[in-house]
């Protein structure tokens, strides 16, 4: 209706060519705008300058002949005061967008290793970036922004990369379960040589506590019974264990039968056989 009434509309973010008899004579912006047909113009087409986005997919092949598959997400828009040569000098902006891509991912990439290719995946989007930019400026484009959104090796290849990564962490936690087996053994041998230590010191202690009461004992009969020799006291002492050491064989339930000598001469024999040991182990020092 409104180029019936010689009236055309624009939309915001948009840019109308105008044309007078199929030459270019104007670029219209957002707004209502005068279009006299009858005396030969007309609205060749429009132009967005919205940012519009571009994904490319460009498989290569790195340094270490590893074939990957690399997505660039490239950002571009028209600018209003180049709209005549972003309209009339590209029939097909996307492919030739596509093209400059695949031109400069397949230089860059094949000089670099997988690992590089990974590391290094912001230095190829600025690459990229910069050549568009070069490039689409004659045309009246600009370039927002240049991503390397991904970088895709071979199936094959990225089985093996998880496979060596999954090999080294096995290796790395049996390392490590080693050495905390090492460190239980290392600190339960520890524990062990404390404990004995500890036990030999309270073995020692209760010899001297037994040895000590003995002495005050043999000292004390000796001082309150005349008469009497170290040795009575000491054979006296025997007896008396000796007899304690029955009661208790007699009154515990899980005890064995004991076959030992019973007779007051067995006695002076023990008492005789330990005389001769602490004389022989004190002539040995």
């Amino acid at each position: 209706m409104g180029q019936v009434l010689g009236c055309v509309q624009v939309d915001q973010s948009t840019v109308a060519i105008k044309e007078t008899f199929g030459k270019f004579d104007d670029v219209l912006q957002p707004g209502c705008h005068c279009m006299p047909w009858c005396l030969g113009s007309n609205v060749a087409g429009h132009l967005s300058l919205r940012v519009q986005q571009l994904d490319v997919r460009c498989e290569t092949k790195t340094k270490d002949n590893v074939f990957v598959t690399v997505v660039a997400s490239i950002q571009y828009r028209a600018l209003a005061e180049s709209a005549q040569d972003a309209f009339y000098k590209l029939s097909n902006t996307r492919n030739q967008i596509q093209a400059y891509v695949f031109d400069v991912i397949r230089a860059s990439v094949p000089k670099l290793d997988l690992d590089s290719t990974f590391e290094q995946k912001n230095d190829i989007a600025k690459t990229v970036e910069s050549e568009l930019e070069k490039a689409m400026s004659h045309y009246g484009y600009e370039i927002v922004q240049t991503l390397i959104v991904d970088i895709e090796p071979d199936v094959h290849v990225k089985k093996a990369m998880n496979e060596i990564n999954a090999a080294s962490r096995m290796r790395e936690a049996a390392s490590e379960k080693a050495e905390a087996e090492k460190i239980l053994q290392i600190k339960r041998a520890e524990g062990e040589a404390e404990s004995k230590y500890l036990s030999g010191l309270g073995i020692a202690r209760q010899r001297q506590a037994i040895v000590d009461g003995l002495r005050n004992s043999v000292l004390a009969f000796s001082e309150s019974v005349p008469g009497t020799s170290s040795k009575d006291v000491m054979d006296m002492v025997l007896v008396t264990q000796y007899f304690d050491t029955l009661k208790d064989i007699g009154a515990s339930s899980k005890s064995n039968a004991v076959f030992i000598p019973h007779g007051p001469g067995a006695v002076k024999e023990i008492a005789s056989q330990i005389r001769d040991g602490l004389l022989q182990g004190k002539a040995a020092e």
